[in-house]
């Protein structure tokens, strides 16, 4: 189907659609019950939705559902489970849900189709998204993370929420302005921001072939009626806060993004030419559900971003990190004092990372036979790193150096290429040592790639029935 890229665009003037913001001393009423149900939405690296849906029921005890279009998750928390939202190791981006609809009847004509937009943007109910969008930036302050902006919350009077919002809903006055790092209420900074209007922006992302009008059309046009309703003021970079608008055929989303930018690069500093996102990584290392005392190597590590995320999250397995390249592990080994360093001046308790990285050639590998529980490698792909013709002679020989390192019968490998041709005949060449277990496909910046799962099987690497090569 026919995609937009994500758009971000300027409002369009105000065309009178009406009511404009209350004032806090207007609105009185208090903020939203800490266990009332919210609904997060989440993008995900594509393939790995039911991953990341599994994540959420592990960590947060709620269970998500997979969105129509591709790499998105939707599940409803409570507002005070918020802290653990952003725990979630698999999840890119977060917004907040409020509003959404499956079978939203956009109109043949591309006016008449902005008209609607326009009109949507003073129906929907507001008021507690934008208390949870508050709740994070609070959040975010208290962690250390937050990089300007002010926090107020400005509800526009005849709010008309769907599940009953009302004024008395919106948050109280002494609650509005914030608090400083000592709870007496906020800095004098902090009152004059906030008697100025939120700077926002309209990201819409578009997907469907049935659409009249482009991403830049419905972010302009909804933006314009969004300004008009709250009287905020349009910025496309230094904005406070950032509205997003996300349709795929005929449903409609609209959310309040909760994150700055994409978590894919958490644990990453120093990157190379084709660094891995950490989600993605994390995903990869989920496939193989890593238990107490394994040993899991990446014989490819690159910037490290496998066992980097593996060792953060799965304290009680052991990572060893190797590469041919030594600036591949001179970047591993600074990603990790990176780490260490940050916990050290954060004065962080947590241990230190169970890591080793060392220089090696992946077809000798300086490990004993049968050692290795698990193996976890993004290949390269022939594109940027290596090239298609050298990985026919590159993926036989490493696969079946895998196999001798990996323990016969329970251990496992997961891999990620692209080159999915050579690799399905460098596994048809391995006389039985791996037996493949499932395989998911996934979106590596625009490449159709593979993540491929491998049981390891009790032959022995000469083909014989329990025999290892010492």
């Amino acid at each position: 189907p026919a995609c937009d890229t994500p758009a971000s665009t300027s409002p369009l003037p105000a065309r009178g659609l009406g009511p404009v913001h209350m004032s806090t001393e207007e609105r009185g009423g208090s903020g939203p019950d800490p266990g009332a149900g919210v609904t997060i939405g989440a993008t995900v690296p594509t393939g790995f939705e039911p991953t990341a849906a599994e994540e959420v029921g592990e960590k947060i005890g709620a269970e998500a559902r997979i969105g129509k279009d591709r790499g998105r998750i939707y599940f409803r928390i409570g507002a005070d489970k918020l802290p653990l939202v952003h725990r979630l190791r698999s999840v890119d981006n977060l917004f907040v849900v409020v509003a959404e609809y499956n079978n939203y009847q956009f109109k043949e004509s591309k006016e008449e189709t902005l008209l609607d937009l326009q009109k949507l943007a003073s129906q929907l109910p507001w008021t507690i998204a934008l208390e949870v969008w508050k709740m994070n930036n609070a959040l975010k302050k208290k962690r250390g993370r937050r990089r300007g902006g002010n926090s107020s919350v400005l509800t526009p009077k005849g709010d008309v929420s769907k599940e009953g919002d009302t004024e008395a809903d919106s948050p109280r006055p002494e609650d509005e302005e914030g608090r400083d790092e000592d709870g007496g209420g906020c800095a004098p900074a902090e009152r004059d921001a906030a008697d100025k209007p939120l700077k926002f922006r309209v990201t819409c992302n578009r997907a469907g072939d049935k659409h009249s009008f482009t991403s830049n059309d419905a972010a302009r046009d909804f933006g314009g009626a969004v300004q008009e309703f709250f009287q905020w003021k349009a910025d496309m970079t230094k904005f406070d806060i950032e509205v997003l608008l996300n349709i795929h055929n005929q449903e409609l989303v609209v959310g309040i993004a909760l994150t700055e930018e994409s978590l894919h690069r958490r644990n990453i500093t120093h990157f190379g030419p084709t660094t891995l996102r950490s989600t993605l990584a994390y995903g990869m290392l989920r496939l193989c559900r890593p238990q107490i005392s394994d040993v899991i190597v990446d014989p490819m590590c690159g910037t490290g971003a496998i066992p980097v995320e593996g060792a953060i999250e799965w304290q009680q397995s052991f990572f060893i990190a190797g590469d041919n390249n030594d600036m591949a592990v001179n970047r591993t080994v600074n990603n990790t004092n990176h780490i260490l360093k940050r916990r050290q001046e954060g004065g962080s308790s947590a241990p230190g990372l169970r890591m080793d990285t060392a220089r090696w050639d992946l077809c000798r590998l300086p490990l004993r036979a049968s050692s290795v529980d698990i193996i976890v490698t993004d290949m390269p792909f022939g594109k940027r790193m290596g090239s298609r013709k050298k990985n026919w002679d590159l993926y036989p020989s490493c696969l079946r150096e895998m196999a001798r390192v990996c323990r016969p019968a329970t251990g496992k490998a997961v891999l990620l290429t692209q080159d999915k041709k050579c690799f399905a005949k460098a596994l048809s060449r391995m006389g039985g040592l791996w037996r493949r277990s499932h395989t998911v496909w996934v979106n590596v910046g625009g490449l159709h790639a593979a993540v491929y799962v491998l049981k390891r099987t009790g032959l022995g690497c000469s083909g014989d029935p329990g025999r290892e090569t010492p």
